[in-house]
């Protein structure tokens, strides 16, 4: 993929702002014959990639960024990828990161006519008495176990439920529905929590999770069409861009 883009595949021509990184002076800052390919996990796609690119497509319309959503660890190179965004703890030490988000909050939420009807749960050993959304892993097949806080230590519980999905962010909408309760990162349901159609549940036993990274190749960071899009994520993050799961 370096190589490809090294024979002539970017043409780059800019100024460099050393506060800025890539900027857009003129119409046509970096046009390039290939994409930029991303595989990217659903719940990265209204986390981080949407600001990101809407600033791409304004400063950089000639790059095309191509993203593959997919939930399952990939081989990123040999699937043929300049890029991918993951959490922290999933990445291979040989690649290199930068982070695209803070550390995130794992939380549970239901909706007010679910808890009217089933209750609130007041400790975690009532969650077995609840319908919670399940979610399968697609790399291994196994069932998510639950990542939460009990006493400050950290433990997995194995929860059942009417519906398991595959698809984290769908769990938004089934407890919406008043399906059930749901395990989520915080951004993507903070404007129903603060809307109170969603209530947050045992908020003492929320995960810190690290957050998201985009990773790839060091020699990857050699192509244009990469650093300008580690240019916008990192001015993003620096200037404390909202999440579209904020807003």
């Amino acid at each position: 993929l370096q190589d490809e883009d090294r024979r002539g595949g970017d043409r780059l021509g800019h100024r460099r702002n050393p506060d800025h990184g890539l900027r857009r002076h003129g119409p046509a800052l970096l046009e390039v014959r290939h994409p930029l390919r991303l595989n990217v996990p659903h719940v990265a796609l209204s986390l981080a990639l949407t600001p990101a690119l809407a600033v791409m497509a304004q400063r950089h319309p000639g790059v095309t960024v191509e993203v593959t959503s997919d939930d399952r660890s990939v081989d990123i190179v040999a699937g043929g990828f300049d890029a991918g965004v993951r959490l922290g703890e999933m990445i291979a030490a040989d690649m290199v990161a930068v982070r695209i988000t803070p550390p995130l909050k794992a939380i549970m939420v239901a909706s007010p006519d679910y808890l009217q009807a089933r209750g609130k749960p007041r400790k975690l050993d009532d969650l077995q008495r609840h319908n919670c959304i399940g979610f399968r892993l697609l790399a291994s097949g196994a069932v998510y176990a639950w990542d939460v806080k009990e006493d400050g230590k950290d433990v997995n519980i194995e929860v059942s439920g009417s519906v398991r999905i595959s698809n984290a962010l769908y769990a938004k909408e089934l407890a919406l529905s008043g399906i059930g309760i749901a395990y989520i990162f915080e951004p993507l349901v903070r404007r129903e929590i603060r809307e109170r159609t969603l209530t947050w549940l045992l908020p003492d036993a929320s995960m810190d999770e690290p957050g998201l990274f985009l990773y790839f190749p060091r020699r990857a960071s050699e192509m244009p069409k990469l650093r300008a899009f580690i240019n916008v994520l990192k001015e993003l993050t620096r200037n404390g861009s909202r999440f579209a799961g904020e807003i």
